[in-house]
């Protein structure tokens, strides 16, 4: 019996992958550094000081992202690096996995944050 050729991506194929990996993370990372600090101006005007309970959420929620699109970032790389679509398969099929598992951490920790900004919120002060 014959045996199944194997598709190989070439090697310059995935050197210009890895390349453009790194320039979206570069880019990604100016983004986000001018998102935190457009949302902490924003969070500090006086007309903002009564929603400060919800910073918490708000930090915890930027470092999530930033989390999840270094993930999605790693896992660009080493897509760019797989040798063979089987690579490419197992690479992902884990990916989706772990975020999965991720994603249900991250909703549960953040619905526990909203839950005791809320109870701060509706706390008489004074």
């Amino acid at each position: 019996m014959a045996e199944k050729p194997s598709f190989e991506i070439p090697p310059e194929l995935r050197d210009m992958a890895e390349k453009n990996v790194e320039q979206a993370r570069a880019a990604y990372g100016q983004f986000m550094d001018f998102m935190t600090q457009a949302l902490g101006a924003w969070s500090q005007s006086p007309a903002r000081s009564e929603l400060g309970v919800f910073k918490t959420v708000q930090d915890r929620a930027i470092a999530f992202a930033k989390e999840n699109a270094e993930r999605s970032f790693a896992l660009a790389s080493d897509l760019a690096k797989a040798k063979d679509m089987p690579e490419v398969l197992s690479l992902q099929s884990r990916y989706a996995q772990t975020q999965m598992q991720t994603f249900g951490i991250q909703a549960q920790q953040l619905s526990w944050l909203m839950a005791d900004a809320l109870r701060d919120l509706q706390t008489p002060k004074g």
